[in-house]
C-alpha cells in the first residue's frame, strides 16, 4: 500500500515564518500583518476573520509580488528532494495550508501531487473572499479524506507534518505524524518530533514504510 505524506506549510515546510508574512513583507505592510498574527495565534480571531482582514490589506497585491514572496521565503532545506524521493517509492505528497491558495499552490512546482489552500481569488483582487473557501483545522482533516480517495489510500497509510495547534486534528485523524519546529503542545501528541531545517531529516524519522496502526 502506498503512502500519502500530507505536509503543513506555513512553520513546517517554511522555518519560523508564514505565507501571510512573506506576501506582506513584499508589500511593506510587515507590522500591520503582525497584528493579524498575533490575533490569530490567540485565537482572537479564526480562520475566515482573518482571511478576510488579510485580503484587504493586500489590496494592492499582485502576482509579481506573489512569485517574490514565495521565492524569497525561508524554505527548508531538501524539500523538492524529498517529495522527488516519495515520488520514486510509489508514494503520494501533498501539501494542505490554511494560507491562501494562490501561494499554495505553487509548490506544485516543487513536485507535490497536490496543494490545497484556503480559497481565495485570483490576484489581483477584484473579488472578496468567500468564507467557504477558507480552511479550518477541521477542514484539514477533510482535505486529506479526499486525498485518501482520490490516492486511494486510508487514513492508516497518512503520514502528517506539521508545526502548530491547527495542525492537532490532523495528528488525531492519521497514524504517523511528525511535528516539526513545533511547541511542547504538538510535539506531546505526534509520533515523531524534529528540530532543524532540513525536511529530508524530518522525513528520514518516518521512513519509506513507518509501521502504522489503524487510526
Amino acid at each position: 500500500m502506498s503512502l500519502l505524506h500530507l505536509f503543513d506549510l506555513d512553520g513546517t515546510l517554511m522555518y519560523g515564518s508564514a505565507a501571510p508574512v512573506e506576501i506582506s513583507r513584499q508589500l511593506g505592510l510587515s507590522a500591520e500583518i503582525a497584528v493579524l498574527e498575533r490575533a490569530f495565534g490567540a485565537r482572537e480571531m479564526g480562520p475566515h476573520e482573518f482571511s478576510v482582514a488579510a485580503h484587504a490589506l493586500w489590496a494592492e497585491l499582485t502576482p509579481a509580488h506573489v512569485r517574490a514572496a514565495f521565492e524569497g521565503a525561508p524554505w527548508l532545506t531538501g524539500i523538492r528532494e524529498v517529495w522527488r524521493e516519495i515520488r520514486e517509492r510509489g508514494d503520494y505528497c501533498a501539501v494542505i495550508s490554511l494560507s491562501p491558495s494562490f501561494f499554495v499552490e505553487l509548490l506544485l512546482e516543487w513536485g507535490a501531487h497536490a496543494a490545497h489552500g484556503s480559497v481565495f481569488p485570483e490576484v489581483p483582487f477584484t473579488r472578496p473572499v468567500d468564507a467557504a473557501g477558507i480552511l479550518t483545522p477541521e477542514g484539514k482533516v477533510a482535505v486529506a479524506d479526499r486525498l485518501c480517495a482520490q490516492f486511494g489510500v486510508g487514513r492508516a497509510d497518512c503520514v502528517a507534518y506539521g508545526d502548530s495547534v491547527t495542525d492537532a486534528v490532523l495528528f488525531e485523524a492519521v497514524s504517523v505524524s511528525v511535528a516539526v519546529n513545533a511547541p511542547p503542545y504538538l510535539a506531546e501528541r505526534a509520533t515523531h518530533v524534529y528540530e532543524g531545517r532540513d525536511l529530508r531529516e524530518a522525513y528520514r524519522l518516518v521512513g519509506p514504510r513507518p509501521e502504522v496502526q489503524a487510526s
